[in-house]
C-alpha cells in the first residue's frame, strides 16, 4: 500500500488559499504523483492529460462538456 507523505511546495498566495480546499488539494497530489509516475509512455505532461481525461470520462464528463468548460474558461479570462 502507498504511504502518503505531506511535502512543502512554494506556491503562490493565491494559489496557497485555493488549495485550502481539501478535494483540491487531494486532486492537485494526484496530478504530481503522475508527474513523477507517469502511467505510460516517456512524457510525463501526456500522460498527466491522458489520465485526467480517463477520469473526467469515468464521471461521466463527455468530450463536448471539457470542451465548453475550456470555453468558457477562455471566455472567461478575455473578459477579465
Amino acid at each position: 500500500m502507498n504511504q502518503v507523505t505531506t511535502i512543502p511546495i512554494p506556491v503562490e498566495a493565491e494559489t496557497a488559499k485555493a488549495l485550502t480546499d481539501p478535494r483540491r488539494l487531494a486532486a492537485v497530489g494526484r496530478l504530481i504523483d503522475r508527474m513523477v509516475h507517469p502511467v505510460g509512455g516517456d512524457d510525463p505532461l501526456a500522460a498527466i492529460l491522458e489520465a485526467i481525461a480517463r477520469d473526467a470520462r469515468k464521471a461521466g464528463l463527455t468530450d463536448q462538456d471539457i470542451e465548453a468548460e475550456l470555453a468558457a474558461y477562455n471566455a472567461e479570462r478575455r473578459q477579465g
